[in-house]
């Protein structure tokens, strides 16, 4: 029996109730977010250079790795990570999977920064929607950070 959608599903996820979620969310990137590119194009026009992105050897795998100077910045979407910040929604349809599926990112979230600061390492976290609202603050962040 042919699928029903045009792309491959892979099993992980329940199937969505609506076909046209699911062809949106399947396209959804884990590197190079557009907050990601929008702090590289801060940090670049402010002159910061040599950081190293999604650094595999880094503990945590930090989408931004300052490694000689032992910085790591992880930028945050909100939904995708649950921000403290804004209120998100929780969607309605498979509710029991997403609380799960969002309260393990949390967790691991936790996780990398522990291990990252148990390995001797600064810990930013750079959220969407604070880069929304005011871009220049953050990038003072990671400036101040790297002194």
């Amino acid at each position: 029996m042919p699928s029903r959608t045009a792309y491959v599903r892979d099993k992980r996820s329940p199937r969505p109730k609506n076909a046209a979620v699911s062809a949106v969310m399947s396209r959804i990137r884990s590197t190079n977010t557009k907050p990601e590119r929008e702090l590289r194009s801060l940090l670049s026009a402010a002159g910061v250079r040599g950081y190293r992105l999604h650094h595999a050897t880094t503990p945590g795998r930090p989408d931004i790795a300052f490694v000689g100077r032992r910085i790591a910045v992880f930028v945050h979407g909100c939904f995708w990570h649950s921000c403290p910040h804004c209120k998100r929604y929780a969607p309605k349809h498979n509710s029991r999977w997403w609380r799960d599926k969002l309260t393990a990112n949390r967790e691991r979230d936790a996780r990398k920064r522990r291990d990252l600061v148990r390995a001797g390492w600064k810990v930013l976290t750079i959220w969407e929607c604070r880069l929304k609202e005011g871009p220049a603050r953050e990038l003072a962040r990671v400036v101040r950070a790297l002194g």
